[in-house]
């Protein structure tokens, strides 16, 4: 059997949970917060659909990818009762049943803001309800990474949650903004909910650089591991790619600062907007490849 498939199918897994816990939690904190009307279009309601149906589905094939990669079973073994049962009785299964059950109750979030539209989104309700589901999932989530297995894991963990929420608010708010707001080209909206995008990802990049810093060296101990493991050459090469996502985020900064009212004085032309559109379409579409380094990353021995 190749054990090298049933972890590639595993990582994809991890993957699709990751890419649906930001567009779902961060599509939600952006549509509550920045963006309520948003609840009443189709594309943006699209993210946190996405986002949820991945979730749920990551996490659930997660679970029984992660039994055939431990008991070396094909791949294609992963909904086998025996080794669900088997998977369910360990941490893993625990805490990733726990995420089913979140996904679960996201979906009566998600419910709520489909049906109610920007009637639900505004209650303190719905606003305790999402919050609490996203908690959730960002905490489950970091309970079966290498911050857990750290000898520091109380500073670990909290450095894992922020970093995973930053990433949420930053990723999942750049989709609504790509297929919501900048594909309606109303001016209204480009000239409110733009700039305080702007500032959020600011912050919610700073959050993920530095609690990264801090994961890096509690995982890694030494800077010389980057160099002579697999998992810190991964490392780098996320990174990297992540250097390029800021540089581009950047310019899409410059562009709501010295842009963004020329566009709004012409009524959100296609032109005027084209070249941030474009920004941040490639902003996106870098951030996967991001998302699968750090699926490589928590399926990965630091120590190798």
């Amino acid at each position: 059997m190749d054990l090298t498939a049933v972890k590639a199918w595993y990582v994809l897994a991890r993957c699709t949970d990751y890419f649906g816990l930001t567009l779902f939690a961060g599509g939600l904190f952006f549509i509550a917060v920045l963006w309520p009307a948003g609840a009443e279009h189709r594309r943006a309601r699209g993210v946190l659909v996405t986002g949820w149906v991945l979730g749920l589905l990551g996490t659930v094939a997660g679970i029984g990818l992660q039994g055939a990669w431990s008991a070396q079973r094909p791949a294609a073994d992963f909904l086998d009762w025996d080794l669900l049962s088997q998977v369910l009785g360990g941490s893993f299964g625990r805490v990733w049943f726990a995420k089913a059950l979140l996904w679960l109750l996201g979906g009566v979030v998600l419910a709520g803001a489909l049906q109610r539209g920007r009637r639900a989104v505004t209650t303190a309700a719905w606003r305790v309800g999402a919050g609490a589901v996203v908690l959730g999932l960002l905490r489950t989530t970091g309970l079966t990474g290498h911050a857990v297995e750290s000898g520091r894991p109380l500073l670990t963990q909290a450095a894992d949650f922020v970093h995973l929420a930053g990433i949420c608010a930053w990723i999942g708010g750049l989709a609504v903004l790509l297929f919501g707001v900048l594909s309606r080209r109303d001016p209204d909206e480009l000239a409110s909910v733009v700039p305080r995008y702007s500032k959020l990802a600011m912050v919610s990049v700073a959050a993920v650089v530095v609690a990264g810093a801090v994961l890096a060296w509690q995982t890694l101990g030494t800077a010389g591991r980057l160099f002579t493991t697999t998992y810190g050459n991964t490392l780098l090469a996320k990174l990297a790619v992540l250097a390029v996502v800021l540089l581009i985020a950047q310019a899409s900064r410059s562009w709501v600062a010295r842009r963004l009212d020329f566009a709004v004085v012409l009524r959100g032309d296609a032109g005027a907007v084209r070249p941030f559109v474009h920004s941040v379409a490639a902003e996106t579409t870098l951030v996967v490849v991001v998302l699968l380094a750090a699926s490589f990353l928590v399926t990965a021995s630091p120590g190798r």
